[in-house]
């Protein structure tokens, strides 16, 4: 069972984002049949210009499965239709309180399916992805996506194609072909940053994805709809950011630190599309931020000054989920905050009278620049530069099999933590969700013990 159990019913916000992750599927269903719209793929935090169109909806392909929610979930949904999910949060609180053990078991149960039922997903896209021939020298990351278009690629219209430094991510993409019946690609190729004219270059192969969606949507793009939704989407970030840096460097937090590491895995997870819907999305986000910041003002919570924070990074393309609960049972705080160090957590550089396609143009390459780079220099630079910004006092680096592009970094950036942080560093091999947790427990018991 998560640790997460005791605390997350506190958080009316955590129980939308996680039902709307977990429910995306009848969500999707209803957009799909029902109000005629077309789902488009997509995967790491590129959906952005696809809210672009009013028809069109962004889906992170896993979302488009039938998840195990725990029965009572739903019901618990069906009556913040009635009641609002922060009565319902209040209820929960009340429930576990009472120290009812059937009741408390029952709340512990749908806790433990939301956090647990995700990770299940992932592997067995990962082993859908092996049995239908891809080839074994990927991450995990790219096996699960391979499975989920494989299971699921035929309800999405098309699939939005954003080339990045990865040499494998770019192969996968192409992979995608193969697949029986394959959905459209439209692709958008972010040029090298030593080229003069890269901004033009990308801001012109932005806007032939723009004129590939008008295909499928039927319907011209429409800048202040892009525009809206740009400013939409920055207030997502600022209210990311205020958790990164704010709350989760901070002495008190509103929670115990494993909660805390859950939730940062919780908006990583439903970042990348928004839970296909950006306005709900932030209008959560910043009902997230104002609980944790109330609780912090009430003194509910945890006093988390003696506790080492550390940096577990990076995660979007696989790791260990017990990686924050034993980090936390040794005494330390785990941080997740890969979207930041990629540089996508920045603003859009929009404003009033800015072309919007240009704006976004600004934002990719300045991710791709100095974000997750195009050399391992680069790249390691992001790893420094958010290491010091989250104030940590640890690293611990994941070191995925199969990955060529990030993962052989880091005997370059262990040099530099050395060097320019003085802090201590591990490197963790992964390969798949739950195949070394105790290796994975004796190797972070040994990293922890420098902090005693």
């Amino acid at each position: 069972m998560s640790l997460m159990a005791d605390d997350i019913i506190q958080f009316s916000s955590v129980l939308r984002i996680a039902y709307n992750l977990l429910a995306g599927r009848d969500y999707l269903k209803r957009k799909k049949f029902r109000e005629k719209k077309k789902l488009i793929s997509v995967a790491l935090p590129f959906s952005d210009l696809i809210y672009g169109f009013p028809d069109l909806v962004p889906v992170f392909p896993i979302r488009m499965h039938a998840f195990k929610i725990h029965k009572y979930l739903t019901y618990l949904s069906l009556g913040s239709d009635i009641f609002g999910w922060k009565r319902v949060s209040k209820f929960l609180s009340f429930v576990k309180n009472l120290g009812i053990s059937e009741a408390s078991r029952i709340i512990e149960e749908i806790i433990g399916d939301v956090i647990d039922t995700v990770n299940d997903k992932y592997n067995e896209m990962y082993d859908l992805g092996i049995e239908s021939g891809i080839p074994n020298d990927f991450c995990y990351g790219i096996k699960s996506l391979y499975g989920m278009h494989v299971s699921k690629g035929k309800n999405v219209e098309a699939t939005l194609n954003y080339t990045i430094r990865c040499s494998a991510w770019n192969k996968y993409l192409e992979s995608l072909k193969t697949i029986e019946n394959p959905a459209k690609q439209v692709w958008i190729d972010i040029p090298p940053r030593n080229i003069g004219n890269a901004l033009e270059l990308l801001t012109e192969n932005i806007y032939d994805a723009i004129r590939e969606l008008e295909k499928i949507s039927g319907n011209n793009y429409d800048k202040n709809i892009l525009r809206n939704h740009f400013q939409v989407a920055n207030e997502i970030r600022k209210y990311y950011k205020t958790i990164l840096y704010e709350i989760s460097t901070s002495d008190f937090y509103p929670c115990n630190p494993a909660t805390f590491s859950e939730i940062l895995v919780i908006l990583n997870n439903s970042f990348q599309d928004y839970n296909s819907n950006a306005i709900r999305y932030r209008d959560n986000m910043l009902s997230l931020v104002n609980e944790m910041k109330e609780r912090i003002r009430n003194k509910i919570g945890m006093d988390v000054s003696k506790m080492p924070r550390i940096l577990v990074t990076p995660m979007f393309g696989g790791w260990e989920p017990k990686s924050h609960e034993i980090i936390y049972e040794l005494g330390g705080r785990a941080l997740y905050a890969d979207w930041d160090m990629l540089l996508l957590l920045e603003e859009i550089p929009i404003s009033k009278f800015s072309d919007p396609v240009e704006a976004y143009a600004q934002f990719l390459l300045n991710a791709t620049k100095t974000g997750i780079g195009c050399d391992n220099d680069t790249l390691t630079d992001s790893y420094i530069r958010l290491a010091k910004q989250l104030n940590a006092e640890g690293l611990v680096f994941i070191q995925l099999f199969g990955c060529h592009s990030i993962s052989n970094c880091y005997a370059m950036l262990k040099e530099k933590i050395r060097r320019d942080l003085e802090i201590p560093s591990i490197a963790l091999t992964f390969n798949k969700i739950g195949e070394n947790v105790e290796q994975v427990k004796t190797r972070l018991g040994a990293f922890m013990e420098m902090f005693k």
